[in-house]
């Protein structure tokens, strides 16, 4: 049986849990949301470089450092939900499901589009 998404989301909390600093639950929590922005920071720097933003820089990044980069955003921020709900799973899919449902209506059973 092939890991899912978040059976591999669940393995890095758990190493992070077992490896990472040891704190309380509620440091544990802000640590790791905290983390999303540090993550944020490094697209940004990607994407600055892809730019050739920075003249003192040039073009110190690729498209894909950026993508790798935002990749890591999503996997944070997929732990920090893990590491504050106990079915993270299902609040991630209850909210692109609310997400997506303001955007466009449901789609009938049995028809495709």
């Amino acid at each position: 049986m092939e890991a899912t998404t978040w059976d591999r989301i669940g393995r890095i909390r758990e190493w992070l849990d077992a490896e990472g600093v040891q704190s309380s639950e509620a440091d544990r929590r802000l640590l790791r949301v905290l983390k999303i922005g540090e993550e944020y920071g490094e697209v940004a720097e990607a994407l600055h470089g892809a730019l050739g933003a920075n003249p003192r820089k040039g073009a110190s990044h690729s498209w894909e450092d950026v993508r790798k980069e935002l990749c890591d955003v999503a996997v944070t921020t997929l732990v920090a939900l893990a590491t504050l709900s106990p079915d993270a799973e299902k609040e991630f899919d209850d909210r692109l499901r609310h997400l997506v449902g303001r955007i466009s209506p449901p789609r009938e059973a049995g028809m495709s589009g």
